[in-house]
């Protein structure tokens, strides 16, 4: 009988273990469904139960040419619900490309929503052309920014292959085809057409400069000769709007823009394949920035580099 007893009693305490081992499983599951569902997408399901919202986007590190936060932009663009966009800033600048593409999503955005910049330590160059896409700039009084401008960089390396007794040999279609070469000097022919191309695209950024902030194109350009200003110099220029961060940001959409003060502020989350991780590294903004000639990304660049 006492064997009995103790074979039912074990049976019990198995049962009850497997009884809070499912229900452990079943609970794991659910967890790891609401996760999933929460990262899927910047994005819909989660946003849609919420209503009307501020989305905040942080714009960080170098600006290449994302299509993962282009595809974001644009779900926003077609959120109805979205009744703000705050565009938090903390970037050197990047390439012209990803810096044009990046104000262009955000100025389709601010066709039908107030859109606010606040820059955090450096919005500078391409982060510049960033925020002022946004119809209002906040920044803090050290906040650097400015640095408008073009830059195309190159190596030289033909001393040093003369140096090794190596001469590289290149057959072209054309003079100026693939220049500059790191391993050729550079020519006045080629030097030529550089200064051309970095001309038409700092026409291009003056341009925007000129339109988003009211300013005439000389006035721009004579702001514009490389140098950077702190958020106070920005003020003093007309280059921002205000001193402040978040809360200055936050306080314009609701007093200037009707937002309102109980409307939740969400913020933007891309949903980067989580198989891709290296991938996102080294083909966004480490990988473009490691090529064969030094800091060059993936073309010409809009960014400031404090020697």
């Amino acid at each position: 009988m006492a064997l009995d007893a103790d074979i039912l009693l074990d049976r019990r305490r198995l049962k009850k273990s497997i009884f809070r081992w499912r229900v452990l499983a079943v609970v794991a599951v659910i967890i790891a469904i609401v996760i999933a569902f929460a990262r899927s997408g910047a994005s819909d399901a989660v946003w849609g139960n919420i209503g009307p919202r501020i989305v905040e986007v942080n714009i960080e590190g170098v600006i290449t040419e994302d299509p993962y936060l282009l595809d974001a932009l644009e779900e926003i663009e077609e959120d109805s619900d979205v009744a703000g966009v705050i565009v938090h800033i903390n970037s050197p600048g990047g390439t012209m490309v990803g810096g044009e593409a990046l104000f262009e999503s955000l100025r389709r955005i601010g066709e039908t929503r107030p859109i606010v910049a606040e820059m955090g330590t450096v919005a500078a160059s391409g982060g510049y052309m960033a925020a002022i896409a946004a119809d209002h700039i906040v920044a803090h009084r050290g906040t650097v920014t400015g640095s408008f401008g073009v830059i195309f960089l190159s190596m030289n390396f033909n001393g040093t292959l003369e140096k090794l007794g190596v001469e590289p040999l290149t057959v072209k279609s054309g003079p100026l085809k693939a220049v500059p070469n790191p391993f050729e000097p550079t020519d006045d022919a080629a030097r030529t057409a550089m200064e051309s191309l970095i001309s038409d695209m700092f026409g291009v950024f003056v341009d925007m400069v000129a339109e988003r902030r009211g300013m005439d194109t000389d006035t721009v350009r004579k702001l514009a000769d490389g140098r950077v200003y702190t958020g106070q110099q920005a003020v003093a220029n007309g280059l921002i709007d205000e001193i402040g961060g978040r809360r200055e940001a936050l306080r314009w959409l609701q007093d200037e823009k009707g937002v309102a003060p109980d409307v939740a502020v969400v913020p933007l989350e891309i949903d980067y394949p989580d198989d891709s991780l290296m991938t996102v590294l080294f083909e966004g903004n480490i990988g473009k920035m490691l090529s064969s000639e030094g800091l060059k990304l993936d073309g010409l660049l809009t960014v400031w580099q404090p020697e």
